[in-house]
């Protein structure tokens, strides 16, 4: 009896899991494209409000900047990344949804995702997507890169709070 039970639930597991597949692979495709042509989704309460694409985010006033990654049982490593803020990204896009959202979530194409507090945003020199690392570009995971997309808190030292091949930014 015990083992026609487990069979059950087992076959109604996998049931479930085969139908959140299928409905979520449309969605899937639609990102994995943010990866082919580097682009970031930007959401709000659900609804897709914008998409950018890495030519328009350059043209936001791309910073370059150094930082120490560190990381436990890796020597330190110098990084000049390339991006722009986060905060600049948002106001381009729609300044006023800031206004009514008190987190931002980053997701990645893996699954991965990342929240930052408003606050943390408005914050001057502080989150930035990033595109480039020593002038050149990230790479996406299949290539062992770290992209084309990666949202780097500049406080945080040891990469904790780094969100490598993002591609969907929502607010909430």
């Amino acid at each position: 009896m015990k083992s026609k039970l487990l069979v059950i639930i087992i076959v109604v597991l996998v049931i479930v899991v085969g139908v959140l597949a299928f409905i979520n692979r449309e969605q899937l495709a639609g990102k994995r494209a943010l990866v082919e042509n580097p682009g970031i989704l930007i959401s709000h309460q659900g609804a897709e409000v914008a998409t950018i694409y890495l030519e328009e985010i350059r043209r936001l006033g791309e910073e370059e900047f150094a930082i120490v990654l560190r990381s436990s049982g890796k020597p330190p490593r110098d990084l000049t990344l390339t991006g722009v803020p986060l905060k600049a990204l948002l106001q381009k896009v729609d300044a006023s949804l800031m206004e009514s959202a008190s987190q931002v979530l980053v997701r990645a194409i893996d699954g991965y995702s990342v929240a930052y507090t408003m606050e943390e945003v408005l914050l001057d020199d502080h989150i930035y997507l990033v595109y480039l690392n020593s002038g050149e570009p990230l790479g996406t995971k299949e290539d062992g890169g770290s992209g084309p997309l990666m949202m780097v808190p500049r406080q945080d030292e040891f990469g904790q709070r780094w969100c490598k091949f993002a591609v969907e930014v929502v607010l909430e």
